[in-house]
């Protein structure tokens, strides 16, 4: 008969070994989601320094709560979709928010519009409107863009005290290199100029973009991205439409 120190033993143990295992299931994501391109058992369970048979059993537990995903015929291992709602849950406040202004730049302009919010050193992509252009530009909800190259990340750190903003960009670039011509660039953007990406993120992109303030005071961005081929001929007229919009 267990006495009543045995069984506080036995809670303890068992709190302990769940806790563990949340523990290593973080771990598991974690490194799935610093490798898109998918991993074996075999790569995860190196990666995470436990034995496979381990990673199996919290992997195939991730797999049903739609954690992870098996990546077809390849085998490899991915995050599941489950983990993209959970990410953007936050956000859906934001794209009911701004979603009329989204449907307002895609109705004048017939490109693809994205809505971006600023999370600690990254743009996240929470919501688009596809273009109707033959030729456009789509992203994947819940992808990470940088700051210092894309026309909403610069949009964004417009937004911040020059302090903040230059921290942020001292730490993307890795150096001092680049950071006063950065700065430069976002006091005109504080001034009314439209925030740019000319191909500085990806040569085949270039997009224009301005700052939004969410309803908790979250920094956002709204951009258009078009591919490179065409946006030189459009830019003029697209930089009206979007200042006249945005008021």
């Amino acid at each position: 008969m267990r006495s009543e120190t045995d069984e506080l033993n036995v809670q303890e143990t068992h709190k302990t070994q769940g806790i563990q295992v949340i523990s290593r299931a973080a771990d598991i994501l974690r490194v799935l989601g610093a490798n898109s391109g998918g991993l074996s058992l075999g790569q995860i369970a190196r990666k995470v320094d436990l034995p496979r048979s381990t990673v199996q059993r919290i992997v195939s537990a991730l797999i049903h709560e739609g954690l992870v995903a098996s990546d077809g015929g390849s085998g490899g291992l991915r995050l599941g979709d489950e983990i993209r709602v959970l990410a953007n849950a936050p956000a859906f406040d934001l794209r009911e928010h701004f979603r009329p202004l989204l449907d307002q730049i895609a109705a004048a302009t017939s490109e693809t519009v994205d809505l971006a919010v600023l999370e600690g050193a990254n743009m996240r992509f929470i919501d688009q409107i596809e273009g109707r252009q033959r030729l456009r530009t789509v992203s994947t909800i819940g992808d990470r863009f940088p700051l210092t190259t894309t026309a909403n990340g610069k949009a964004a750190l417009a937004e911040l005290s020059e302090t903040s903003a230059r921290a942020l960009i001292s730490a993307e670039l890795g150096s001092d290199d680049g950071v006063d011509a950065l700065m430069d660039e976002l006091r005109r953007i504080r001034d009314g100029e439209i925030a740019t990406d000319l191909g500085e993120h990806s040569e085949e992109i270039c997009a224009l973009g301005f700052a939004v303030i969410g309803p908790n005071k979250e920094i956002a961005a709204i951009s258009v991205p078009v591919p490179s081929s065409r946006f030189y001929r459009i830019r003029a007229d697209l930089t009206k439409k979007l200042d006249r919009i945005r008021g």
